[in-house]
């Protein structure tokens, strides 16, 4: 049974010492206290499991230990299936909530009577220190939109579990499997309603950016082509435009 009112926090962690502390904190210091977080970790071989055990005396926050890795989506879907709240909302454990987030992310949801809704973010430095680079949301968001572009941050979530079944936002284990996940809910009808408010921090440290792209590249082309089942002019089409918006959205 769904418990009204509370958001369950879901966290895959994966070798995250350096950045899990901070995470940690971002999720003590929100002003909404009505959440559970479960942090699913992925058979990390750092100390990230001994740095989240000492914070284990909140009774709000659990880990559960995989037996082996297994990649982000399983440890999603771990944490998903173990969560008691109405609302569910992602938070990658190298990232960093504002203290408002979940209190006025709450709050448009209940505004939209949404079941899928998403807020603008800032990207950090490896420090998490913001950068002024901001991605910026749209107020409604759907299918067709949201192929030419990948504003939807996981960090940035929030579902109403009343109005999605869990079964919807299980993530498949391929690569980009997040972005896949709101391309199908949102091929089924839903939309995403974003709050043009920043209320999250992407840390994203400056090694490797290059290869992430190309990386990202391949990724994107491979969901239109065997996940959405596009045919090449339409990928070709809905390319060039993410394309466009992911380098503005970097420089």
């Amino acid at each position: 049974m769904q418990l009204e009112g509370m958001v369950s926090i879901v966290t895959p962690v994966y070798n995250v010492a350096g950045y899990i502390e901070d995470t940690i904190r971002s999720v003590l210091s929100q002003t909404y206290a009505g959440w559970e977080w479960i942090l699913v970790d992925d058979h990390s071989g750092d100390e990230s499991t001994s740095i989240i055990e000492k914070y284990l005396s909140d009774e709000r926050i659990r880990l559960i230990k995989l037996d082996k890795n297994s990649g982000a989506a399983n440890a999603r879907n771990e944490g998903i299936r173990q969560a008691r709240g109405r609302y569910l909302a992602f938070l990658d454990a190298d990232d960093i909530w504002l203290p408002k987030k979940l209190e006025k992310q709450l709050e448009f949801i209940k505004e939209k009577e949404a079941a899928f809704t998403y807020t603008s973010y800032e990207f950090g430095d490896v420090n998490a220190d913001p950068t002024g680079r901001i991605v910026k949301v749209l107020p409604e968001l759907n299918y067709r939109k949201a192929l030419s572009r990948t504003i939807v941050f996981t960090t940035t979530v929030l579902f109403d579990l009343d109005l999605i079944p869990k079964d919807k936002v299980m993530m498949k284990s391929i690569p980009s499997e997040d972005t896949a996940t709101w391309w199908r809910i949102m091929r089924e009808g839903y939309t995403a309603y974003g709050l043009l408010e920043v209320l999250a921090i992407y840390r994203r440290p400056e090694s490797s950016l290059s290869s992430n792209k190309v990386n990202a590249i391949k990724r994107i082309w491979n969901l239109y082509r065997k996940e959405e089942n596009l045919g090449i002019v339409s990928s070709v089409f809905y390319f060039i435009f993410w394309a466009l918006r992911a380098t503005i959205r970097r420089l």
